[in-house]
């Protein structure tokens, strides 16, 4: 990881496994806490995790097709071997991100992201919808006391 900036960061490729979540927009606040509770209770399953105290969710803001649309629960492995057959593996590019850190209840993230959105629009540079995002968790279980950084993928104006 190379850091830009202070909230400027640059990932190289990720490596996931998990589950996906896909159901209406106002249920995910809902599915995804079930979805990461059981990927926890199933992390034994999965081979060559990095960090089992580490949750990643994934998501393409502006999906182009159905494979992109969802949210993604997943662990970073170091590389994909015997995948459990109802988990997914994705692979995540290298890429440039903005990053804000969100400690608190679930229902308030959304203000933590429009603090990251407008430090990005104050920038050179722009948010790549079309691109992967993430939120890195490393509190989840409680969802009234969530500790993860979101990581909005940026491009250059």
């Amino acid at each position: 990881m190379t850091i830009v900036h202070e909230w400027v960061k640059d990932l190289g490729e990720l490596k996931l496994i998990g589950l996906r979540v896909l159901c209406p927009g106002e249920e995910f606040g809902k599915e995804i806490p079930k979805a990461s509770l059981e990927l926890d209770r199933r992390i034994g399953e999965i081979r060559l995790v990095k960090n089992p105290s580490v949750q990643i969710g994934a998501f393409i803001v502006d999906a182009q097709s159905e494979e992109e649309d969802g949210y993604w629960v997943c662990v970073e492995v170091t590389d994909f071997v015997n995948v459990p057959e109802d988990m997914m593996a994705l692979t995540i590019p290298p890429q440039r991100y903005g990053s804000y850190r969100h400690r608190g209840p679930n229902h308030e993230i959304f203000n933590s992201y429009n603090v990251l959105h407008n430090r990005i629009e104050e920038t050179e540079y722009e948010r790549a919808k079309e691109k992967w995002h993430l939120e890195i968790f490393t509190s989840w279980k409680d969802s009234h006391n969530l500790d993860v950084e979101l990581l909005d993928t940026l491009k250059w104006k």
